[in-house]
């Protein structure tokens, strides 16, 4: 199994939740929440899997920053064949469609994309949320290869399972990948960050902040008696945790 991190940078946001890049001549001074975006790009001998699809970030040339990030993996969109989304909110789902002259297309063609169909529910009855972009939402479920997730948990392949545990969201999910006695864990939002491990916090961020907290020493402990690879979407120094 290959671990690919797909960082579009490290950004600030504010309450309205748009982002600002950070760099060295803002850092220091930009305010709100500091984060990265950094979703994961899993390679195992049957799949090429992308865990959330990131804001859609271009470089100063105007290149999808995830997009150069696969070419420089030699890479190429079509090969992607599972796009896995843990929730709804527009940093995590923005790269999946990608807009044209007469409309939009899906980025990823071949992939088959699993949505969480309570978690779709859920934000279409918050419109006016910040935390989402309804005009990416609405044409990312127009795409043709997608499959409702309906149950709380199950397998989506011999070496993928997930499992809905809320916290962050009410019906966010979260995904364990497994290949020759290695596991790879992504609890998304729940576990965004490696000091998330170090205080042990509920966070008003979060729509269950008590239930995140209360998931996270559960997960710490697995991973460490089962020595997964944490991967980690918000760090902005770390990307893959061992316990």
């Amino acid at each position: 199994m290959k671990i690919i991190p797909l960082k579009e940078g490290n950004f600030s946001t504010d309450k309205v939740k748009d982002f600002t890049l950070l760099t060295d001549e803002n850092k220091d001074t930009v305010k709100g929440i500091k984060m990265s975006v950094q979703p994961f790009l899993i390679i195992t001998e049957n799949d090429y899997i992308l865990l959330d699809a990131g804001i859609g970030w271009k470089n100063e040339k105007g290149q999808v920053v995830l997009l150069e990030i696969l070419k420089e993996n030699n890479i190429l969109p079509g090969q992607i064949t599972k796009l896995l989304l843990s929730h709804l909110h527009k940093d995590h789902i923005e790269t999946s469609i990608t807009r044209t002259e007469t409309g939009f297309e899906p980025t990823f063609p071949n992939a088959e994309i699993y949505i969480q169909r309570r978690e779709l529910d859920f934000a279409l009855e918050n419109k006016g949320n910040h935390s989402f972009d309804f005009d990416t939402l609405e044409k990312l479920i127009q795409l043709p290869n997608i499959t409702w997730m309906e149950d709380d948990q199950g397998k989506i392949s011999d070496e993928i399972s997930y499992e809905v545990v809320g916290g962050h969201t009410p019906y966010m999910q979260i995904f364990r990948i497994s290949e020759n006695d290695e596991t790879v864990f992504y609890g998304a939002d729940d576990l965004p960050q490696a000091s998330y491990l170090k205080y042990h916090l509920a966070y008003k961020s979060d729509f269950d902040g008590r239930k995140a907290m209360e998931l996270r020493l559960k997960w710490q402990q697995e991973a460490i008696g089962n020595h997964w690879k944490v991967l980690l979407y918000h760090d902005l120094d770390n990307a893959v945790l061992e316990l």
